[in-house]
């Protein structure tokens, strides 16, 4: 499957490096991102540890497109590296096939500053419809750039986190599959980030509510923009925008930055999601997320919400990630009662989804023509895309899409009796391993690359239930 690395580039900064009419640097020269080092150190460094400079290198993406390229009798082209190595096919250095990384120059390894800072316009939604100027002049989205012998600078809307319309990103991040003979029938939306978010209030022009891709993963500062000490840059209030775009994807092999990048998926992982009752009427306060009816049924109800999330959750490469719900519960004795979800290290969720039936699980379905299971993007017929918590669409109170939450029941009867305390968390990983044990054991993938892969908890998920602490009239935890 395409990894497109959640999100692709309201890049902000090297607009501010130059202005005016100077003299600027060839478009050979600035296509080397470490030319841009020079002005925007701090920029370079964020960027050599994201996703976006390692996209090309990723030796999953690399395997995928190899195994594509050989079972289509090379029909891919350039679909797979057009999203991760778009310089390299920009620049006529590849086709797609016999895609080696190692060959190509540091111009086109990876989404460069370049490629992001160089877009004259974008020419559709999905499959990056990017249309580079290649020229000097480079895009931002700081009006009144200095002026700098590096290259000429123009304000661009279209990379103004504030006010744009996630355009470019969007339109990277929104992938739908290619008619493949004998394989696919192309036309299947694979990934769908831009759609969802356009479906959701964050893309109303109403500035209070707007929110763009960038807003949430290239978050603002106040500070120089450019480093360089012979120019005489101000410091921009807000005008710093981070460049490391975390997500959910990390690299599986020795990369830059890769604790710092670690430390800021969890940032905006973390209270994506939450276990969390709706608010009561007339309240901003939410009850709980857990609740056990003390009936005849004994049943556990877990209420899930995308809290702050303008997408689905999981989105993006979704047939390729697995997430999934865990409930423990325990009696006085801390003895397990009950449990779903509990899905050992290296397994799949779906491996023991036949043995614990009530699991709730969240990522796309694909299929082949067949119905039967389709790991790899060309084969794909079809998609179940139903399993996911979704996006929030309105503020409307009284439209029934205001509660966008999803619940999970599980039905335990007479061992309600015994349930003392009851532990959840969402746990989620960037890969699933049968994908990943495919491309093993046709030869494209390292075996090391399984310990690599994380399974990470969504801090905003881990809740307690205890008996002593119950609000007795709802059964939740309030």
């Amino acid at each position: 499957m395409i990894r497109t690395l959640v999100i692709l580039a309201t890049l902000v900064s090297i607009g501010a490096c130059g202005g005016g009419d100077g003299p600027a640097l060839s478009p050979e020269a600035l296509q080397d991102p470490a030319k841009c080092m020079e002005c925007h150190p701090k920029h370079y460094d964020q960027w050599s540890g994201s996703m976006h400079a390692y996209a090309s290198v990723d030796p999953v993406f690399v395997a995928m497109n190899k195994r594509g390229q050989r079972e289509t009798n090379n029909q891919l082209g350039t679909f797979c590296v057009q999203c991760h190595a778009p310089m390299a096919v920009a620049l006529g250095l590849t086709d797609g096939t016999n895609f080696d990384p190692a060959t190509l120059p540091a111009t086109a390894n990876g989404i460069t500053c370049y490629f992001c800072h160089d877009v004259a316009s974008v020419a559709g939604d999905h499959n990056n419809p990017l249309k580079l100027a290649l020229d000097s002049t480079m895009h931002g989205a700081l009006k009144n750039p200095v002026a700098s012998p590096a290259h000429h600078s123009v304000f661009d809307p279209l990379m103004d986190s504030d006010t744009n319309n996630s355009e470019m990103c969007g339109s990277c991040h929104d992938i739908v599959s290619p008619a493949v003979p004998g394989h696919g029938p192309g036309g299947v939306t694979l990934e769908r980030t831009f759609a969802e978010w356009k479906s959701t209030f964050f893309s109303d022009a109403e500035p209070t509510h707007h929110l763009s891709c960038g807003g949430c993963h290239m978050p603002a500062s106040s500070d120089v923009v450019a480093d360089a000490p012979t120019l005489n840059v101000p410091l921009r209030p807000f005008g710093f925008h981070e460049h490391l775009w975390p997500a959910i994807d990390q690299a599986v092999t020795p990369f830059p930055n890769a604790p710092t990048l670690a430390t800021e998926i969890g940032g905006i992982l973390g209270p994506s999601v939450g276990v969390i009752g709706p608010a009561e009427p007339g309240t901003n306060i939410p009850t709980g997320g857990i609740c056990v009816d003390a009936g005849n049924t004994g049943e556990i109800s877990v209420r899930m919400d995308a809290l702050s999330v303008a997408h689905t959750w999981p989105t993006g490469a979704t047939q390729d990630r697995r997430a999934w719900l865990e409930v423990i519960a325990y009696d006085a004795s801390n003895a397990v009662v009950f449990s779903s979800g509990v899905v050992p290290d290296g397994t799949d969720p779906d491996d023991i989804a036949a043995a614990d039936p009530s699991m709730f699980t969240m990522w796309d379905r694909p299929f082949k023509a067949d119905g039967s299971p389709a790991h790899f993007f060309w084969d794909v017929d079809h998609e179940d895309t139903t399993h996911h918590l979704k996006q929030p669409v309105t503020l409307n109170v009284n439209d029934p899409a205001f509660d966008h939450s999803s619940t999970q029941v599980f039905v335990v009867g007479a061992k309600r009796a015994q349930i003392d305390h009851i532990t959840t968390r969402v746990r989620i990983r960037p890969y699933n391993f049968a994908l990943l044990n495919d491309l093993i054991s046709s030869g494209d993938l390292d075996p090391a690359i399984l310990a690599k892969v994380p399974t990470l908890d969504v801090e905003g998920t881990v809740e307690t239930w205890t008996a002593a602490t119950v609000n007795t009239v709802s059964g939740c935890n309030d």
